[in-house]
């Protein structure tokens, strides 16, 4: 049955109008970007596929281009629709971050770091730099591949943090294997950034580590720091 013949108030885009987007399933959000369905399939049926196919909605939006577009239905317009709702995503949670002190939201803090890194396929080194409120200057991927002390230079984030003047740095970085747990390498490396950005005054409020599923681990938030 094509979702035009359900009932008015069944229908997903007139569900999100009338109650809200968080009454919506996620099979009924992804059918409203979507909006069409295939030939046996509505909108509906199609995005349950979809999540059936990739087993999450996390796994299904950090997909690569080649397999999204393979599935029936899909192709390269409505990846670059999606990775493009990603990132306005990840961009409105930004503002929010440079508008107010980092962590009177700390959820949208993960909900960002999960953004930005939780769908990589290879290990990112990101330093987000903060001004004396704790409110976000920019974000950046500072160092890329498999990360260790010795690849994750202190001098080069030490140099980064003066060159915006920042008062403060929240580090994260990903586990595209999915582990969540910090590793000993993790810790070590935290360390000595911590010592080298006490040299010049620059706090250390937090470092994450953010596995390619899941919620963000916190190094504050485990006593680690």
């Amino acid at each position: 049955m094509a979702i035009t013949d359900w009932p008015a108030d069944e229908r997903p885009r007139e569900k999100l109008i009338a109650r809200g987007a968080a009454a919506l399933s996620d099979a009924e959000l992804l059918a409203i970007f979507l909006r069409v369905g295939i030939p046996g399939q509505s909108a509906v049926d199609l995005a349950r596929g979809l999540l059936n196919h990739f087993g999450s909605l996390t796994r299904l939006c950090s997909a690569s281009a080649t397999e999204f577009s393979a599935l029936p239905g899909m192709g390269l317009a409505k990846y670059a629709q999606l990775q493009a709702v990603m990132e306005l995503s990840s961009r409105a949670l930004a503002e929010t971050m440079s508008e107010r002190a980092l962590f009177d939201s700390p959820q949208a803090v993960r909900d960002w770091l999960r953004l930005r890194l939780g769908h990589l396929p290879h290990e990112t080194f990101c330093v987000m730099l903060l001004d004396a409120r704790h409110r976000l200057i920019v974000a950046v991927d500072l160092f890329r591949g498999t990360l260790t002390q010795t690849s994750v230079y202190p001098r080069e984030v030490v140099k980064l943090a003066l060159a915006h003047n920042a008062a403060a740095v929240v580090l994260a970085h990903n586990h595209p294997s999915g582990a969540a747990e910090p590793s000993t390498a993790d810790e070590l490396l935290t360390r000595s950034l911590k010592d080298a950005l006490d040299l010049v005054d620059v706090r250390v409020l937090d470092h994450f580590v953010v596995p390619a599923h899941g919620q963000a681990v916190s190094f504050a938030e485990r006593g680690l720091l």
